[in-house]
């Protein structure tokens, strides 16, 4: 029987939050034995800086920018806007599910409302989890206590449930790997938390549920406060894969972990400079992990560059599923560098960025990056924190990459003048990026 497959996700979280990259302030030790146990990656992307996008990048194995709602940077709750995956588009949960999978989402979507959009109807059998972007961690809604803004689902009926999110979304996967296990065929689980996003709310902070205005607070959080909402999470990963132990197919299901954009305000992004919103590295760079017992070694650490549109190319090839003949992956199949058959491939990359005007591309070793008017040249393999701008030593690799990124451009959609864009505002990133010391042109 091809293999189940558990797809984690979280939110926001920096390339260096986990031990087994470099969290010198805490540990991660569900998280380090998934590591310990497979592959994992030190150049990893998103494909986008914030959610939304890399999502559709993420569901599709495209570059998201071929879809409207891959234009929402990222898709606001409260949006009136009719927009989302489209649910005539292939997607990873469709596509396996007509290979024969059981398919399931616990967890966060934020990829359109139904009834035109939402987890069933791109793939999805069962769904527990929400629509919007961010939910409070004890109340489940997506504005202040007072609002209506409840927005926990169980499939198309909203459902109310007392606990912390973290651990109410690993409950639920954990009763639904059991079900599935008792079953006849694979399954593909998605879990997505929440976690580390925004408000911050570690377990017992009931009381910082109650006083929240907006969910967007700037007077909020702390590094102990985003510790525990981290760990939190790595306690609610090891019981997913204890769940798979008790129920005898661990070594039959593929475990992914990855977070869907870089780091936020508390995160650590080492040795990348930049956050979240932005296409420095450190809004770019991600965790990736992959445990596959009998087919990934073991204490595996890969060199390839990655992006998060890989996964649907893997994961469908691992199943012995087909793509969709109209719809070709942009990412690649990594099974060949996983198990170790192939040397590293050089990937050329492309990110864009509505607000400031940001573009980018990884290509080898190299980056072309913009911000507003300043333009660079990067080695980001010798200059990770993306501070000595070699565009005038080397004119012809930095005039390569641009044309390159304008070539590439061209074959995306436009983009769009109502789609909504989350970041700094021109003065804040001019401050940020100048402090880092990168030099403007």
């Amino acid at each position: 029987m091809p293999p189940n497959i558990v797809f984690i996700l979280a939110d926001d979280l920096g390339y260096a939050d986990l031990s087994c990259y470099g969290r010198r302030d805490f540990t991660t030790p569900s998280l380090d034995r998934l590591a310990a146990g497979g592959a994992r990656f030190t150049q990893a992307y998103a494909n986008s800086a914030v959610c939304t996008a890399s999502r559709v990048a993420l569901m599709t194995g495209r570059y998201q920018y071929r879809l409207p709602i891959g234009l929402e940077e990222p898709l606001r709750s409260t949006s009136e806007r009719t927009v989302g995956l489209p649910s005539e588009h292939p997607s990873l949960p469709s596509l396996l599910r007509a290979a024969g999978y059981r398919t399931a989402l616990v967890g966060k979507w934020h990829l359109g409302r139904p009834p035109q959009f939402g987890p069933l109807q791109s793939g999805y059998e069962r769904f527990f989890g929400f629509h919007s972007g961010v939910l409070d961690y004890f109340t489940h809604k997506f504005g202040p206590p007072h609002t209506d803004t409840e927005d926990l689902w169980e499939d198309d009926a909203r459902v109310r449930q007392l606990g912390y999110l973290t651990d109410v979304l690993g409950a639920r996967a954990i009763d639904l790997i059991g079900e599935f296990a008792r079953g006849d065929r694979p399954f593909f689980l998605s879990l997505h938390f929440n976690a580390p996003h925004w408000p911050w709310e570690a377990p017992g902070d009931e009381e910082e549920a109650r006083r929240l205005t907006s969910l967007f607070h700037f007077d909020g959080g702390d590094q102990r406060t985003y510790q525990r909402m981290v760990q939190q999470m790595d306690v609610q990963v090891g019981a997913v894969m204890q769940a798979l132990e008790a129920n005898a197919i661990a070594d039959d299901t593929i475990v992914i972990f990855t977070s869907d954009n870089g780091g936020e305000r508390f995160s650590d992004t080492w040795p990348f400079t930049g956050k979240k919103t932005e296409l420095l590295e450190g809004g770019l760079r991600i965790p990736a992990v992959i445990r596959w017992p009998g087919h990934v070694p073991a204490g595996r650490v890969s060199e390839q560059v990655t992006i998060g549109m890989d996964w649907v190319p893997t994961l469908l090839a691992a199943a012995g599923a087909a793509p969709h003949p109209d719809y070709p992956s942009d990412g690649i199949d990594l099974l060949p560098w996983l198990t170790g058959a192939a040397a590293p491939l050089p990937r050329t990359l492309f990110w864009r960025y509505k607000r400031l005007s940001q573009q980018a591309v990884r290509d080898g070793d190299w980056k072309y990056l913009k911000i507003l008017d300043n333009t660079f040249l990067f080695h980001v393999v010798r200059d990770p924190l993306e501070r000595a701008n070699l565009k005038g030593r080397h004119p012809e690799i930095y005039a390569r990459l641009v044309a390159r990124w304008q070539e590439w451009n061209a074959t995306m959609l436009p983009l769009d003048p109502q789609s909504f864009t989350l970041g700094f505002s021109g003065a804040e990133l001019a401050d940020h990026f100048g402090a880092a010391g990168a030099p403007r042109s």
